[in-house]
């Protein structure tokens, strides 16, 4: 017997917005996404896209570099004007890297190179979701106070970074970032429990990712990104945030 509406409906949950212009990869990406029991519309225009993706509530946009009508940069940055924590993954060219550290600046959450294995597009997914869901259950089970060292204080409930009484502009991963190293001050991660912890996957490789995150965050809240006090590096092991007391002893 066929599925009721009803029962499908249920079963969908989560919409994910495809803005693709290249057929094959917008299907395969759609037909995984169905995999998911997501709800997914597929658009090929980068203007149109954006136009979706304001009119809608959706918890997914994959959306392509490279698009008609509109780039995908642009896309992720008027976007972003409108909506900071609506998930977005980018997807780019193997030649287009200084495209995706762009995009990563203007607030992508990822991005996956062409080709992409499938298994790699459905990990990434899963991870995103995964990490919404996260910060849902966090804010609903008290972690949500506002936390301040030094000149940063951080309202997880409102996604708000203020840095000396003036407001920082963060992507969903930099907040991310800060957000864990704030609730841990002292405490050293490598690259993959950062990988492990804010991206929500595990995969080899990716070390350059965490490094570009980590160094576009020096730079919005250091005085001196090349001699941070906040973010500081352990060597052979990763990052870390400076404890209230390294802090306070800068100041003194």
């Amino acid at each position: 017997m066929q599925e009721s509406i009803e029962n499908l409906s249920r079963r969908i949950v989560k919409r994910v917005l495809i803005i693709e212009d290249d057929a094959a990869i917008a299907n395969l990406v759609e037909i995984h996404m169905k995999d998911l029991d997501c709800a997914v519309d597929k658009v090929a225009d980068g203007a149109e896209g954006l136009t979706k993706a304001r009119a809608g509530r959706y918890d997914l946009i994959v959306l392509d570099l490279m698009l008609p009508g509109m780039s995908g940069l642009d896309v992720c940055k008027e976007l972003r004007a409108v909506n900071r924590t609506i998930p977005i993954l980018m997807l780019t060219a193997r030649s287009e890297e200084f495209d995706r550290v762009l995009g990563l600046e203007l607030g992508a959450d990822d991005y996956l190179t062409k080709p992409f294995g499938v298994h790699e597009l459905v990990a990434r997914v899963k991870a995103i979701f995964r990490r919404v869901e996260v910060t849902k259950q966090d804010l609903q089970h008290g972690d949500a106070k506002e936390l301040r060292i030094g000149e940063i204080a951080i309202d997880p409930q409102k996604r708000r970074v203020v840095l000396n009484d003036d407001k920082i502009e963060l992507t969903a991963k930099e907040f991310d970032l800060l957000h864990l190293f704030m609730k841990n001050p002292g405490r050293a991660y490598s690259r993959q429990d950062l990988l492990d912890i804010v991206w929500g996957y595990h995969f080899d490789g990716y070390d350059h990712t965490v490094n570009s995150h980590i160094n576009r965050l020096r730079t919005k809240i250091e005085q001196d990104p090349s001699k941070p006090k906040y973010i500081l590096t352990v060597w052979g092991v990763g990052y870390r945030f400076a404890e209230r007391e390294e802090v306070e002893s800068s100041h003194a």
